[in-house]
């Protein structure tokens, strides 16, 4: 019987598929009739079976588990599969026919997951075909679907590498739906979610692809890195959140853009090998230039942070090169995006430093005092050019300014004091060699167009990033903390004739000596009445120790001596010199060492009493006070009954008749300051031969302490500015016994004919006391120790 076949109409001529060249070419029915159904290929027969005539009514399951047994059983038929229903879901995105666009690509996920042979590369080209198609489209529901099909497709672990895909179109248009800008708040996040979404999917097929090294280009990173700090950012604004986040669930993960991103963002770093850290991190500097988040940098303090945390350890050093690299490209910008850059370096060295940080320990601090010194240069310049002009906008400025330096002292100072105590040591040498020295050319930081002022500037803000490197730092020796070649530069600037670079000196010396935390207990310059009260901790003293007091004790001494000596000393420096005695006594004093220091603060009293240098009252009466709450604290630490008896006795009096000469009295506010210092009685003074006495019954050798204490003369006060020691030196130092306080007190010239005689003659008078002077001076630097205290002896038998 002859059948006669139905002639099909325009439209479906149109969608009509000719590509089915290996079997007989059907009639034009497209399958209407019964002959021509049988006759279609049979993966397109199961193909049409799984979407029903009603969308709504779903996938049809019994149809679809038939084709997937088929695809399994005949995994050749899969491209042909994908590339039908390729067709199909672009037809029906065009007709708008969006319930079968959603059976089509529901199908396309179980045969994604239920096929794992080496057949599945074609199927997948149709699969990503049909997602970028979803992709195209504008509406918001079909993006969403094509990216969580997507999602389910870059779980799948491939059998084998895939040499010829790439995903570039995929990384552009998910970087594009992160900055969606939908009129709608609700569809807008729901795009950017995706977005997001989809990027993690990118990262996770690339990274496990054999041709991972693709996603890691420039182009690709340029697009990733910025869409996810977009979206990080954006939320951060709207929450204006402080600290780190809670922990969010994965529920709050899937809804809040900023926590996926930020999610995404740290899995994306912690994939990143050395080779590609470049690409993941410039873009991140390109983000934060761009949008000018670096003055505030609260957002950039937070990116850092998560880079940090999520690169592998030993590529931080990478991560730190990198901002400096930054730092350098931004230096002619503002103080406060300088600032900006300075703090987010400060938290990337706060992560770094506890773990490997590699070589870039002396480029960090290179190029921080390179910064610095520009910082200062720049805000000299300012000034410079405003003299005369006094603005807002310039002392602005200067603040700015000082806001950078802050933050770059703050920095080397949190570097060094996280290092190991090896390195921490090379850093101390290495910021030490860069102090400027007055007088001197020889030092690294080049500071000759900043002036004396600059100079100055950067003299004090090294030092306080010196005290910050050596904060918390316990060596074993003092020969370890204080080395020859650091101790001798560290001790220049305690002679010149700025307070704040002085008292700048003893808090670094102080951080070196006190090795057992002693210093807190010390704090503040006071008369203790119980020094047990305090549990002073300490060892006892070391030979290494020892020996290091017997080559450099002297230079301790004097430069406490010549800091005394200073007119604008304030009762912080007195402090601060309080505080030194005592940890010198607590940390390294032997019986030697006790002498010495009982010599040193004898001297001290006669700088007071003589006044060679015309001192303000202040000053003497401050030394006075200073040398009460010294021997108040040696004597109870050394615990000599007779000598805790001179001193307390000494301190009774001087609190009934003289109360200026104690701490407690002299640092107040208001205190009524004697005229002068000569009529006052000998009780109210420590007493050599007092403590002489005292000390001898209790076994200590006491023969030095009729030795009055001279510092030796170096190059430094030259070097400094200040007064030589050559004419500071009290023209009444001798070596005879009559240098104590009370023969001083008590002795009167013998007036003689000869003696009117020559107080007639001013000239000869004035010629012979600087004869007198330098001949005296001349015998303490050049003769030697043994025969000075052999003459002593010989005059005090006599």
């Amino acid at each position: 019987m002859r059948q006669y076949v139905q002639v099909p109409t325009v439209e479906q001529e149109k969608t009509y598929d000719y590509n089915s060249a290996f079997e007989p070419r059907p009639c034009m029915c497209l399958g209407v009739c019964c002959c021509c159904a049988a006759l279609r290929p049979r993966y397109k027969r199961l193909v049409d079976n799984i979407f029903p005539e009603d969308p709504k009514d779903g996938l049809v399951k019994a149809d679809m588990e038939k084709l997937t047994f088929y695809a399994v059983s005949a995994p050749e038929k899969l491209d042909r599969i994908g590339a039908y229903l390729a067709e199909r879901l672009s037809r029906d995105v065009v007709r708008h026919r969006y319930g079968y666009v959603l059976i089509a690509m529901e199908a396309l996920d179980q045969l994604l997951m239920a096929c794992h042979s080496q057949s599945i590369k074609p199927f997948v080209e149709s699969f990503l075909h049909m997602v970028a198609k979803l992709l195209e489209s504008g509406e918001p529901k079909l993006q969403v679907l094509g990216t969580n099909s997507f999602v389910k497709f870059a779980n799948i672990e491939e059998d084998t590498p895939s040499y010829h895909r790439r995903y570039d179109f995929f990384v552009s248009r998910f970087s594009a739906m992160c900055h969606s800008c939908d009129h709608d708040p609700e569809t807008q996040t729901e795009i950017r979610i995706a977005g997001i979404r989809g990027i993690q999917g990118v990262v996770r097929k690339t990274v496990n692809d054999e041709l991972r090294a693709t996603i890691w280009e420039p182009q690709h990173m340029d697009k990733i890195v910025p869409s996810l700090l977009f979206n990080m950012h954006k939320i951060e604004d709207i929450d204006s959140r402080i600290g780190p986040p809670s922990s969010p669930t994965g529920g709050e993960k899937e809804e809040n853009p900023a926590l996926l991103a930020e999610n995404c963002f740290r899995e994306l770093l912690g994939r990143a090998t050395y080779g590609n850290m470049n690409n993941a991190v410039k873009p991140v500097f390109a983000h934060l230039d761009h949008h000018r988040l670096w003055d505030p940098n609260e957002f950039a303090v937070s990116c850092f942070k998560i880079i940090m945390y999520s690169i592998q350890a030993q590529y931080s050093h990478h991560v730190i090169q990198e901002i400096l690299g930054h730092l350098d490209a931004r230096k002619r910008d503002s103080p406060r995006v300088r600032a900006g850059i300075i703090q987010v370096l400060l938290e990337a060295v706060a992560i770094a430093a506890k773990g490997s940080i590699g070589p870039t320990v002396l480029e960090v601090f290179n190029t921080l005092l390179k910064h610095l010194r520009i910082s200062v240069d720049f805000e000299l310049g300012d000034r410079r050019s405003s003299a005369g002009s006094a603005t807002f906008s310039t002392s602005s400025k200067e603040s700015d300014e000082r806001i950078v330096q802050n933050a770059i002292i703050q920095t080397i100072g949190f570097f060094g004091s996280n290092l190991p105590d090896y390195q921490r040591s090379e850093i101390m040498m290495f910021i030490m060699g860069k102090v400027p020295v007055l007088g001197t050319t020889s030092q690294s930081l080049d500071t000759s167009h900043l002036g004396d002022l600059g100079t100055r500037r950067i003299q004090i803000m090294l030092l306080r990033s010196l005290l910050m490197v050596t904060s918390g730092y316990k060596a074993t020796t003092i020969t370890n903390a204080l080395p020859p070649p650091f101790l001798d530069p560290l001790l220049s600037p305690s002679l010149m004739e700025d307070s704040e670079l002085r008292q700048l000196v003893l808090e670094i010396l102080h951080n070196l000596i006190d090795r057992h935390d002693n210093r807190a207990k010390l704090r503040g310059i006071r008369i203790i009445p119980d020094v047990s009260d305090l549990k002073i901790k300490r060892d006892k003293i070391s030979r290494q120790d020892v020996s290091f007091m017997k080559k450099h004790g002297q230079q301790l001494y004097r430069h406490i001596y010549l800091g005394c000596k200073e007119e604008d000393n304030v009762q912080k420096n007195f402090e601060l010199l309080f505080t030194s005695l005592a940890l010198t006594t607590i940390e390294l004093a032997n019986e030697e060492v006790v002498i010495d220091l009982i010599r040193l603060a004898i001297a001290l009293q006669d700088i007071a009493i003589i006044n060679e240098d015309n001192l303000p009252m202040f000053n003497r009466c401050g030394i006075m006070a200073l040398v009460a709450a010294y021997l108040n604290f040696l004597s109870q630490m050394i615990a000599v009954p007779a000598f805790c008896q001179h001193v307390s006795k000494v301190i009774e009096t001087r609190s009934l008749e003289a109360s200026y000469f104690l701490p407690e009295t002299i640092f107040k506010d208001k205190c009524n300051l004697p005229k002068s210092l000569e009529k006052h009685e000998k009780d109210l003074f420590f007493l050599t031969n007092k403590i002489a006495e005292s000390l001898g019954g209790s076994g200590y050798s006491v023969e030095r302490l009729s030795v009055p204490y001279v510092p030796q003369v170096t190059d430094e006060d030259r070097l400094s500015r200040r007064k030589s020691i050559v004419d500071t030196v009290s023209i009444q130092v001798d070596i005879l016994p009559g240098n104590n306080t009370e023969d001083k007190i008590d002795n009167t010239e013998e007036i003689t004919f000869e003696a009117l005689k020559k107080a007639i003659d001013n000239n000869g008078l004035e010629e012979q006391e600087k004869e007198k002077r330098r001949l005296v001076i001349e015998k303490f630097q050049k003769a030697p120790f043994e025969e000075i205290a052999a003459q002593c002896e010989t005059k005090v038998s006599f």
